[in-house]
């Protein structure tokens, strides 16, 4: 036992043992297979623990933050960027701008607008209504606040811009039969059909064409890809003012045939939980007549350096790109060292992975803060001019997903460092097992799948919401495999394909192929099962390394000797062997007993008479028979031994 070491000494130093192993073994498995993890058990053993427990605590408490920290400092700046009150001030928002209905039309709201009359209506009545709010809580006027104050905590930053696109006229091939009835023809919009031309009364700016800028981005819509060009204009600091502007608009025909969107942009901060809200609501005008409606609310955390805890989180950014720079230099060196070799292994592709967002997800948090600092005293000093805060949104959201793919990834690496628990082993080693069949399975399904998919979106996609593009009848063919479907919309768009296309789908696709799914998966789980039972399980990197660390490790501390055979009895070992000529009693014996066994087996299994007899064997039976295998693996082993050592004492002899 450890020399000048007390009881709790000693005590202390056994706990702090196990753990040192545990991450020492954990460090090999880190290093991935072969070579690596060989390469630094050496390290480990040229360098072993200290003999001290008051040495060893603060080494073991290195080691262990080497490990956590990484996960955790991207758990903590990816938690710090989301909060619960982003949900709730775009809930607040889109409750106020789109459900709220028109004066005298209970049923008229953002969502619900059909016709250019009823956008009109939104413009003058709830769209004003929420922009601007006439007093405050102590009747104080909106002249005297400065700003308008929505809900009397969100600051209306600068003023909203309301902007369209238009299309060219005759973008679109009238019918010649048809040209007498209609002279005028306009396309879906495309940047080639824009109509950028003055229209209207040109020399004020809602009636004149302004260009796209150079740090603004293409919005995606229901119905096409608009540019950020357009016919531009804000509205006045009054709300009276505001709304006989519209009124004006409307008389003058600002909305014409050719109007294939109008784009409404504002931004609020509130300063209660430090949030900008970037709200942008869409109405466009296709080209078959109508007006669809759509949305963006995007709540986003600009000022990132107020609080305590926001300085708590840029050191922790700190701390992640250190960290960041370290795993990137060993990982280059592992490369070096193995070459195309490292790149076999699914974990070292993981890893290379994550290091990959980590450097996008710094690198566009670094531009997304230097664009913030730069644009973001400009914008707010705009106080009678729009303040486009949309391009700051975009890099922020951008950033958050980055993040949040990133620590996707690095939760499915944890399965890494449990596969030795036996029941994640079985998980792993079931999967490894029928990834084939499953590849090949996977074939199958989806051509009999996007077969279902193209019949859905042909017959039904005209009349059903559900399967009006190509993509939603796929995602709805999903919904309908896990129960959510709606038959009727499905049997009235056309009462005999419509019953024939679900029957059909439900029983080749949910009850034949699922089920084949599910066969391929539980036959490679028995076999697993049945390799597990009769002990045919990989072995355990992780148990062994720890058990062999250990081992080491309560050696190097001076806990437990090594036990050391009398010589007497190593002498007597080694005369024996010396003077073993043949074979001694009980292998006579044993090899009889085995004998005898396999008499018996042969007779249950085997028959001579009939050609390819075949007889179930039961899980106990097939044990006993991998044991005899085993029993005479061993018995030829040994006797190849002995016939060499014979046949080299002859071949002395003879020279």
């Amino acid at each position: 036992m450890g020399i000048g070491l007390s009881h709790r000494e000693r005590t202390q130093a056994r706990g702090l043992a196990l753990g040192w192993v545990w991450l020492e073994a954990e460090e090999l498995l880190r290093g991935g297979e072969g070579r690596v993890r060989a390469r630094q058990f050496k390290r480990h053993q040229k360098h072993p623990p200290p003999s001290r427990p008051h040495e060893l605590k603060p080494v073991m408490a290195k080691v262990r933050s080497l490990r956590s920290k990484k996960r955790h400092m991207k758990d903590i700046v990816t938690f710090g960027m989301v909060s619960t009150n982003i949900y709730y001030l775009n809930k607040i928002m889109s409750t106020l701008f789109l459900e709220t209905s028109v004066p005298g039309e209970d049923r008229t709201n953002f969502k619900s607008i059909s016709t250019t009359e009823e956008f009109w209506k939104f413009m003058e009545g709830p769209l004003l209504d929420g922009l601007f709010f006439d007093y405050g809580y102590n009747t104080e006027t909106l002249d005297q606040m400065k700003s308008s104050r929505i809900y009397h905590e969100n600051i209306l930053l600068g003023v909203p811009q309301i902007r369209q696109l238009k299309v060219r006229n005759n973008t679109c091939i009238v019918y010649s039969k048809f040209k007498s009835l209609m002279d005028e023809c306009f396309d879906r919009y495309t940047i080639g059909n824009e109509d950028q031309s003055d229209f209207g009364r040109g020399e004020v700016p809602e009636w004149t064409y302004s260009r796209a800028t150079s740090k603004s981005f293409q919005h995606r819509g229901l119905v096409g890809v608009y540019n950020d060009g357009g016919y531009r204009f804000t509205l006045p600091l009054s709300k009276t003012d505001a709304k006989s502007k519209f009124s004006f608009l409307q008389a003058n025909n600002w909305i014409t045939r050719g109007t294939r969107a109008v784009f409404i942009d504002f931004s609020v901060y509130n300063a209660n939980v430090n949030l900008f809200c970037i709200i942008r609501l869409v109405a466009e005008f296709p080209a078959t007549g109508g007006v669809l409606t759509s949305w963006t609310f995007n709540s986003v955390k600009l000022l990132r350096y107020v609080s305590y805890f926001d300085y708590f989180i840029a050191s922790c950014e700190i701390i992640f790109c250190i960290f960041i720079i370290t795993f990137i230099i060993q990982e280059i060196k592992k490369i070096k060292e193995h070459k195309y070799a490292y790149f076999k292994s699914i974990w070292n592709l993981l890893e290379l992975l994550l290091l990959v967002l980590s450097f996008l997800a710094i690198s566009v948090n670094i531009l997304r803060t230097s664009k913030a600092t730069l644009l973001l005293g400009h914008l707010l000093g705009k106080n009678k001019e729009y303040a486009d805060f949309y391009f700051l949104a975009f890099w922020q959201i951008l950033y958050n997903d980055i993040i949040a793919i990133n620590i996707f990834f690095a939760w499915i690496k944890i399965f890494k460092f449990i596969s030795f628990n036996e029941t994640m082993s079985q998980l792993s080693t079931t999967l490894s097992r029928c990834i084939k069949d499953i590849i090949a399975f996977a074939i199958m399904f989806f051509i009999i799948f996007f077969a279902y998919a193209q019949l859905g979106y042909l017959v039904f996609g005209s009349q059903v919401d559900d399967f009006s593009t190509f993509q939603n009848s796929v995602f709805t063919q999903f919904r309908i495999v896990l129960g959510d479907f709606n038959f009727a919309n499905i049997e009235k768009a056309n009462w005999v394909l419509g019953p024939a296309y679900f029957i059909t789908f439900i029983f080749f696709v949910f009850f034949v192929l699922l089920n084949m799914f599910l066969a391929i998966i539980n036959d490679a789980y028995s076999e697993v099962k049945a390799d597990y039972s009769i002990g045919r399980m990989p072995r355990s990197a992780l148990a062994d390394q720890i058990k062999a660390g250990y081992t080491k490790t309560v050696e190097k501390l001076k806990l437990k000797k090594t036990p050391k055979k009398p010589k007497s009895e190593v002498k007597k070992k080694a005369e024996a062997v010396q003077t073993r000529r043949g074979f001694d009693q009980d292998e006579i014996e044993s090899a009889k007993e085995m004998k005898k066994w396999k008499e018996r087996l042969e007779q249950k299994y085997y028959y001579s008479d009939i050609a390819d007899a075949y007889q179930t064997v039961t899980q106990q039976e097939f044990r006993e028979l991998f044991l005899f295998s085993l029993e005479l693996e061993k018995e030829l082993h040994y006797v190849s031994t002995k016939l060499n050592r014979v046949m080299k004492r002859i071949t002395a002899t003879q020279t």
